[in-house]
């Protein structure tokens, strides 16, 4: 770990970085990933905004599903990844964040200039009249028109999603907008099959374009969405440095590549560059309990 703390640090020192977050910082927080090791996440592919619009019954299993979901997403907190990125950040390092999340953890973490790429689950809009309100307002109103709907068990997607049988499906009752009485409601997120506003993403590309450094933080790069970003600093010959859980789409783009729990990893590289003391530079736990050595590879492996 101390080696790959010194690599990193030699490259964060110099300031000027952007952050490209994905779903593998905030696993430690507790909502899982699609491609990571908590796999049974994976075996659901997730809603597409053609379907949410066009069918009804499909949107009714949404909501139920999202309904029971959307507690675990409402008490997750920031881990120490995000904090992390917050002092580099403070500490003047990190010019800004783009992240892939849709869970708000960067912000609560105290995280300025965040760019939530694909949007938040925390704010619903109506797809009619354009009205926004909170996730948690809805929460309310879906309590109301659904006494006793409990909850089911099964696997959390990292949506907010909770698996549900058909007959719990059947008798969930959804609401409209109350602006306009009658508009569909969307949590304000970016679904398979829909488009990241054009400004949005215009925004981020000019983050990129004057960075020093492109930080990938828990990303597999799977997705274009992202992993355009890393296309766009390697063409401009902006260095690109990724730390995640096993391997990405990105990595022969990479400076260097780190595979370590970015909530241990993460701090330590805050303490080494803002001059605090190390207290998080442990080595990170196997799944026996043993030592797993961060691994830190250059380009051209």
């Amino acid at each position: 770990m101390t080696e790959t703390i010194d690599a990193l640090a030699g490259l964060v020192a110099g300031g000027g970085v952007v952050v490209l977050s994905g779903a593998g910082l905030s696993t430690e927080s507790g909502i899982p990933d699609y491609r990571g090791p908590s796999g049974a996440a994976r075996r659901h592919s997730p809603m597409t905004y053609q379907t949410f619009t066009r069918d009804p019954l499909a949107r009714r299993r949404y909501w139920a599903r999202s309904h029971l979901g959307w507690r675990m997403i409402a008490r997750a907190a920031p881990n120490d990844g995000h904090r992390a990125v917050a002092r580099l950040q403070d500490a003047g390092l990190v010019h800004g964040v783009i992240t892939q999340n849709v869970d708000g953890l960067h912000t609560a973490a105290g995280s300025p200039q965040v760019v939530e790429l694909h949007g938040r689950l925390d704010e619903v809009v109506c797809l009619d009249c354009g009205n926004r309100t909170s996730r948690e307002e809805l929460d309310r109103r879906l309590r109301e028109a659904n006494p006793g709907f409990d909850a089911a068990a099964g696997a959390v997607n990292p949506d907010g999603d909770v698996e549900l049988a058909d007959e719990q499906v059947a008798g969930f009752r959804t609401v409209d907008c109350t602006f306009c009485g009658t508009g569909m409601l969307k949590p304000d997120v970016v679904f398979f099959g829909e488009t990241v506003p054009a400004p949005r993403v215009s925004h981020c590309f000019a983050m990129v374009g004057a960075a020093r450094l492109l930080l990938v933080l828990g990303s597999s790069l799977t997705v274009m969405s992202g992993r355009r970003f890393v296309l766009r600093a390697a063409k401009l010959g902006i260095p690109v440095v990724i730390a995640n859980q096993g391997p990405t789409r990105g990595d022969g783009y990479a400076a260097i590549t780190v595979d370590a729990p970015l909530g241990r990893l993460l701090p330590a590289l805050a303490d080494r560059v803002t001059g605090a003391p190390l207290s998080e530079r442990v080595p990170a736990a196997g799944p026996a309990g043993g030592a797993v050595p961060a691994a830190a590879t250059p380009a051209g492996r």
